[in-house]
């Protein structure tokens, strides 16, 4: 079960699991846009900045992961990404891993509420975000990190 599939993905933000909310929950990194490159970053191949990026559905309710958007902007907020779903009793293991970390909640740039028009009854609108993460996030097994 290592192989990430695209089903069983579960997303936490804040303690509140918002799986229900996200079609796309990553983890992405890109090369470090900074001025300063330490030896060390160097060393490692260049320093790194990671994102957690969603899609999720807009709904406006008080409880919803696109009302922290609207009402808590600039907030860094604990999530866990669990790509193979969470194990009973919620410890992570090594086949199950916990990926967890800081990210600041931020605005879109595009579509933060509205959309097109869709003849389906089932189409929802949707928000595409990237939060910045504070650090690296930590992958989390059984036998540490």
């Amino acid at each position: 079960m290592p192989d990430v599939g695209t089903r069983r993905l579960v997303l936490i933000v804040d303690g509140t699991n918002y799986t229900d909310s996200v079609s796309t929950a990553a983890i992405r990194s890109a090369e470090s846009d900074s001025d300063f490159i330490s030896f060390a970053d160097a060393a490692a191949g260049g320093a790194r900045d990671y994102v957690l990026g969603m899609t999720l559905k807009q709904n406006t309710s008080a409880d919803s992961l696109w009302d922290l958007i609207w009402a808590q902007p600039g907030e860094d907020l604990d999530f866990e990404l669990w790509p193979n779903g969470m194990p009973e009793g919620g410890v992570p293991t090594a086949t199950q891993p916990l990926f967890e970390g800081t990210a600041t909640v931020t605005d879109p740039d595009g579509d933060l509420l509205g959309g097109e028009a869709n003849p389906s009854n089932t189409a929802r609108m949707t928000t595409e975000v990237e939060w910045p993460c504070t650090a690296k996030p930590t992958r989390i097994t059984t036998g540490g990190s």
